[in-house]
């Protein structure tokens, strides 16, 4: 492994910001400091830069085994990298569905032949494999998915009773997608009366409605409180479900915890005319109110962490009818750009950036040396320039849908240089790939 001496760069960690040399040994951080000397590193000047720990996405959707006509880990975790993601949680409705210990097995194989960043990946559950999901060691999965709103495949759980086994049985986190099914059924019925085929994008978040997130959430609320389970609620899009969330005790205390989205954050309903289905996810993004509620709610600490939900679908599919085209976006490359830009903005602090994207994630997932620029963790370092502008253009796109919903946007800040498990694994639009990313394990 290769020895690298970071000099001179602005550290964003735990609340501070302060200069100082960090040395990265063995893919680890050995020490940070003032005037640092190793002469059998390679320096990297990084005066004017900001170090940053790198970003931990505990939710995406990179489509191998089985779609990966719209991704795969090898690209997508490169376009991750490229965005100062270095490290990921991935989603289980791939083809198969991951609802076996087998084949979870198997998406951590193909990881450890062709991931740039960190990984793990999620056990699925569904209304009929408890007995696989609770054969999940709590050390090297980073959780169990239960979709309680739509999924592809045999993943949508909608039986009370497979639930309540679920939340009192589970031996970790549950992350749950909270939409409640029957609700968005009689919106849609309501809308296809009215409108016949004639859907259109704007009808969106009103089909898939806030109640509908709001009843859901409040129910796998209730049953974490009732079993005692380590809930975490992904996607949060309503300003109404803020307040399902304590922010009077501390993270590590919490028992459920909620993450919201770089999309819900950046995009309201006044985009779809001019986007499309290229935002069209679910959650629906939905009003400025809830926008603006979400960011409140990330700033107030009642949600935990921010990630992207990186769903690729083809330019080809995303150009079909309203109706037609699948939900979902790739957003991993431009997640934290957009967050720099949210700060130059005046939206968020540097410092609340590194707490919801690696600090939180590291402490919500219980998750090993990682998520922190400290000594003896390992070196998942991003460094950005704050006054370097790019336009995101289909020519700098690394996703292999080769699409992306910030398509036409110039931001303000961008990534340089991004360390994985201490190699550097991207430097100014170039990959070292003969290097991979480690499998996350968890002090559960």
């Amino acid at each position: 492994m290769n020895t690298y001496l970071i000099k001179g760069a602005t550290l964003v960690n735990e609340g501070q910001q302060f200069i100082a040399d960090v040395l990265v040994k063995n893919g680890l951080i050995e020490k940070i400091g003032q005037s640092l000397s190793a002469p059998e590193a390679q320096e990297i000047n990084a005066d004017r830069l900001y170090l940053l720990p790198g970003m931990i996405d505990d939710q995406v959707h990179f489509r191998e085994p089985g779609l990966t006509h719209k991704a795969d880990i090898f690209t997508e975790s490169m376009a991750a990298v490229a965005g100062g993601i270095t490290s990921f949680m991935e989603m289980p409705n791939t083809v198969p569905n991951t609802l076996t210990q087998d084949l979870l097995a198997d998406k951590y194989q193909i990881a450890a032949e062709t991931s740039l960043a960190n990984y793990s990946f999620y056990m699925g559950a569904s209304n009929d494999n408890i007995e696989e999901v609770l054969k999940t060691d709590p050390k090297n999965v980073c959780g169990i998915k239960v979709f309680m709103g739509s999924s592809t495949g045999n993943m949508l759980v909608d039986n009370e009773k497979t639930l309540e086994n679920i939340f009192s049985k589970a031996p970790i986190l549950v992350a749950t997608h909270c939409e409640d099914e029957a609700t968005i059924r009689e919106n849609l019925a309501i809308f296809k009366a009215k409108y016949g085929e004639d859907l259109r994008i704007e009808m969106h978040p009103l089909i898939r409605s806030a109640e509908a997130c709001y009843k859901s959430s409040s129910l796998a609320v209730e049953l974490a409180k009732r079993y005692q389970t380590r809930l975490h609620i992904l996607h949060i899009s309503t300003a109404k479900e803020i307040a399902l969330f304590d922010n009077t005790i501390a993270l590590k205390d919490k028992k459920i915890t909620a993450e919201a989205c770089v999309h819900h954050l950046w995009f309201n309903d006044q985009d779809y005319p001019t986007k499309g289905n290229f935002i069209k996810w679910n959650p629906a993004v939905k009003t400025a109110a809830d926008q603006a509620g979400i960011l409140a709610g990330v700033l107030a600490d009642n949600i935990d962490v921010i990630a992207t939900d990186h769903a690729p679908h083809t330019l080809a599919e995303k150009q079909q009818s309203y109706a037609q085209a699948p939900s979902g976006g790739p957003l991993v490359q431009h997640a934290l750009p957009a967050l720099l830009e949210m700060h130059l903005q005046g939206k968020i602090s540097l410092e609340k950036i590194v707490e919801k994207t690696a600090h939180n994630l590291a402490i919500c997932f219980d998750i090993e040396k990682r998520g922190f620029i400290r000594e003896g963790y390992w070196a998942d370092l991003v460094l950005v320039n704050l006054n370097d502008p790019f336009k995101v253009t289909p020519v700098n796109i690394f996703y292999k849908c080769g699409w992306s919903p910030f398509d036409g946007e110039t931001f303000q800040a961008s990534i340089t240089h991004t360390f994985v498990s201490g190699n550097l694994a991207y430097q100014n639009g170039k990959f070292v790939t003969s290097e991979l990313g480690k499998r996350l394990s968890f002090t559960r």
